[in-house]
C-alpha cells in the first residue's frame, strides 16, 4: 500500500486529496469510494485481493480520512465530489477505470457513469440504489456529524460495533482495523470520527426528500454489478429488482444476515467484485 495525495479545486480554492494505492502501476485502474462516513482504509481486504492483477486506488473523499475539509460546509455535495473523482483520474493519467462504490460512493459512481465522455469500463455499487426512500435519508440525518468521542481507540470500536451492526459478523480484528483507520485525535486528546462533522449541514439545510436518480439510471451503460445486504433499508429489494430490469440491467448479488452496508470484508463479498471486475 502507497500513500499518495493531490491537489483539486473547490469553490474557494483548493484543497487536498489523500488515496492509497495497491498493485501495479500499469494494472487495470479501479477506484473505490466509500460511504458517507467512511474512510479509504474500509476497502484494505477488496484492494489487497484486486492488487494482485489491478491498479488500485482508494480515495479519502473531502473532509474524510487524510483527505482535507472544505473551508464551505455547503460545498459538501455531489458536483464537488464527481469533479474530485474526475480530477483523481485526470491526475493517474488514465484513460478508463472500474469503480467500486458503498452507499455515497456509489452514488458518486452512477453520476460518472453518465459522463461524456463516460471515464467508467465496469461499475459496482454497494448497497445503495438508485431511489433512497425520505424515510432513510431521516435515519442518516440522525447520525451524520452528531461527534461524539471517546477517551481512546478501544471505546471508540464499541461504538462503531453499535452503530455500524447492519454490516455483518466481522472479526475482532476486522472491528480493530475499522476504529483505527477511521479515527482521530481531538485537540483534547479525546478520540472520535476521522470526518469533518460539518458535512451534516448540508444534509439537514433542506427537509428529507426522497433522492431519486432513475432518470439517471436509465442512461447508464456500462456493465453493473449490485450488491445488497438482504436486510438493507437503504437498497430495497424492490429496488434491487428494478435495477436488474432497468437501465444498465444490473447483476444483483444479496448476502443474507447484513443490512446497510456490506462491509466488503467477507470472503464470498470480495469474490464478487474480483469475480465481476476480472471477466
Amino acid at each position: 500500500m502507497r500513500s499518495r495525495s493531490f491537489m483539486a479545486q473547490n469553490p474557494q480554492g483548493q484543497h487536498q486529496l489523500h488515496f492509497t494505492e495497491w498493485g501495479p502501476e500499469d494494472g487495470p485502474a479501479v477506484i473505490c469510494l466509500h460511504g458517507l462516513t467512511l474512510m479509504c482504509r474500509s476497502f484494505d481486504m477488496v484492494a489487497a485481493a484486486l492488487s494482485q492483477t489491478h491498479r488500485v486506488i482508494c480515495l479519502d473523499v473531502v473532509g474524510r480520512g487524510k483527505s482535507d475539509w472544505l473551508p464551505d460546509p455547503m460545498s459538501y455535495d455531489m458536483p464537488q465530489y464527481v469533479s474530485d473523482v474526475l480530477a483523481l483520474i485526470s491526475h493517474l493519467d488514465i484513460n478508463e477505470v472500474d469503480l467500486v462504490g458503498t452507499s455515497m460512493g456509489g452514488i458518486i459512481g452512477m453520476l460518472l457513469a453518465v459522463q461524456q465522455p463516460c471515464p467508467l469500463r465496469r461499475l459496482v455499487l454497494n448497497d445503495v440504489g438508485p431511489f433512497v426512500s425520505k424515510e432513510s435519508v431521516a435515519l442518516i440525518r440522525e447520525y451524520v456529524g452528531t461527534d461524539p468521542d471517546f477517551a481512546d481507540v478501544k471505546e471508540f470500536e464499541t461504538y462503531l460495533r453499535w452503530i455500524w451492526s447492519p454490516f455483518g459478523a466481522l472479526t475482532d480484528d476486522q472491528w480493530r482495523h475499522l476504529a483505527e483507520t477511521s479515527s482521530r485525535v481531538t485537540d483534547s486528546g479525546r478520540v472520535t470520527s476521522a470526518y469533518d462533522p460539518d458535512i451534516r449541514k448540508p444534509i439537514v439545510a433542506a427537509p428529507a426528500e426522497d433522492a431519486d436518480l432513475w432518470r439517471v439510471w436509465d442512461m447508464i451503460a456500462v456493465p453493473t454489478l449490485a450488491l445488497r445486504g438482504a436486510e438493507s433499508e437503504i437498497l430495497p429489494s424492490a429496488v434491487a429488482q428494478q435495477m436488474s430490469r432497468r437501465g444498465p440491467q444490473a447483476q444483483v448479488i444479496e448476502f443474507a444476515n447484513i443490512g446497510h452496508a456490506p462491509a466488503l470484508m467477507a470472503d464470498d463479498q470480495i469474490s464478487a467484485i474480483t469475480g465481476f471486475l476480472t471477466e
